[in-house]
């Protein structure tokens, strides 16, 4: 559920397709979406034997350890577009405003955090070309609480 206003538009960032703009400001360290209507969680070898790869791999997000969400449906969170230096940040299945995020901003995480580590998407950041290659799920939980603990002073 994404809980200020928003819509989603062309992207602002090149070739990402639609990307999912706030509309209304949202302060730095409070939740801009949770996870609601998870139906089932797949561990890693449970998801790769799932039919239609390429269209799994694409529509799944790792939430914890090895369980990954896969919403074959694009609600309108997966229109949350990828950023080396985000205004979201990821931490469990949650985005937290990782800045103040004006109103008509683009939403985006660090993929890296939901990949499977060693997982590398299909397209680089745009921003720097550099390939998006997924943390291990100890580094990305390190990552994530350590900057959710410096939002939370």
């Amino acid at each position: 559920m994404i809980l200020p206003k928003y819509r989603v538009a062309t992207s602002s960032i090149p070739a990402a397709g639609r990307g999912l703009f706030i509309d209304e400001r949202v302060e730095a360290g409070r939740i801009v979406v949770a996870p609601d209507a998870i139906q089932q969680v797949y561990a890693w070898d449970t998801l790769r034997a799932l039919p239609d790869q390429d269209a799994v791999l694409a529509a799944s997000v790792r939430w914890f350890e090895d369980r990954y969400t896969v919403s074959l449906d694009w609600p309108d969170e997966c229109f949350i577009n990828h950023d080396f230096e985000p205004n979201g940040l990821w931490h469990l299945g949650f985005v937290f405003a990782a800045r103040d995020i004006g109103a008509g901003e683009e939403l985006t995480v660090d993929y890296r955090h939901l990949l499977r580590e060693g997982q590398e998407e299909a397209f680089r950041d745009a921003r720097t070309g550099a390939a998006i290659v997924g943390w291990s799920w100890q580094e990305s939980l390190r990552r994530s609480t350590a900057t959710l603990a410096v939002l939370a002073t």
